[in-house]
């Protein structure tokens, strides 16, 4: 697949790269580092990666403007199982789509797809897709695939990181000669005001009768830490060995949107699905959501903590 993928690549010579809206590291730097390489390997093409919401993560780079005939050029969408949350207008008026994926199969919405489910992360199956036909990465471009791992791995935390993924990146490291802590530096570091949100969703965390962690984060609280939107959603990963919560979740106003974000992680109960029926979704353990009231809050709680007791009865 990665061959037939490479050919279309060669065959436009206008290129736009998307991914899915509310932009993470793994989804920001695939897409950077696509761009990268293709540019690294074929100068003369018009290569654009594009969305919204990138500056937080400016250090895996700039994203573009394009005003090409998108009518002649190819479009690659990345990280995003679905047509609706494709962070790219007018994806259909595309002369060819493409889609590299590894979330759970949603629907299919381009004329070429790849999903692997399996694989770590969407920067994982790009590492592969250089490796495995003739385009040229830099040390550069591998930093930013390799920092989309990291981050949707939760540093190889998660289950999603396989013998596959561990061998993909020590083939990385043993060629590009990464400079992990200074690469971490990068990804880890956080504004003191973010550390303090974080002691208040600690300070402030309901759990469930059966094991639903959750914090409401109003644009109040947001505007009293003087931090973003982001911040809550950003942290959550924080939360991951708490004794007593088995799914736990940061519910973060959004204001200026008028929508209510909605991060979602688990260690058992399987979770996509219901935030599914919540305008969301992602994988089986780490999943989003946007509702516009708290009391569609409260009913995703009362979904995710119904899902927690039939875990645990099937534990027994």
């Amino acid at each position: 697949m990665y061959k037939k993928i490479f050919k279309a690549i060669k065959k436009y010579d206008t290129i736009v790269i998307a991914r899915h809206i509310g932009v993470d590291p793994d989804a920001m730097a695939s897409e950077v580092g696509l761009r990268d390489t293709i540019l690294n390997t074929f100068p003369q093409k018009k290569v654009y990666a594009v969305g919204a919401g990138g500056n937080k993560f400016a250090y895996l780079g700039k994203l573009d403007h394009y005003e090409e005939n998108i009518q002649d050029a190819l479009l690659i969408v990345l990280d995003t199982p679905d047509k609706k949350r494709v962070d790219c207008a007018n994806i259909d008026q595309f002369a060819y789509k493409i889609k590299i994926d590894h979330h759970p199969y949603v629907e299919t919405f381009c004329d070429m797809e790849y999903i692997n489910d399996k694989s770590s992360s969407t920067c994982e199956l790009i590492m592969e897709m250089i490796y495995s036909t003739h385009l040229q990465a830099t040390k550069e471009i591998m930093e930013k695939l390799f920092l989309g791992l990291v981050s949707d791995t939760n540093r190889f935390m998660f289950s999603n990181s396989t013998s596959n993924t561990f061998g993909m990146v020590s083939k990385v490291l043993k060629d590009y000669q990464l400079d992990i802590p200074k690469l971490y530096s990068n990804l880890y570091m956080r504004p003191l005001q973010e550390v303090k949100l974080q002691g208040y969703m600690s300070q402030n965390m309901k759990i469930t009768e059966n094991g639903v962690g959750y914090i409401k984060i109003t644009d109040d609280v947001l505007n009293s830490f003087q931090v973003d939107v982001a911040s809550g959603g950003n942290l959550i990963n924080n939360f991951n060995y708490i004794e007593e919560v088995l799914v736990w979740l940061a519910i973060t106003e959004d204001k200026k949107n008028n929508i209510i974000k909605i991060n979602i992680r688990s260690r058992g109960p399987i979770i996509n699905t219901i935030a599914e029926k919540y305008n969301g979704g992602g994988h089986q353990l780490a999943s989003g959501a946007k509702v516009t009231t708290m009391e569609e809050a409260d009913c995703l709680i009362e979904d995710l903590d119904y899902a927690c007791q039939k875990y645990l009865e099937s534990l027994e």
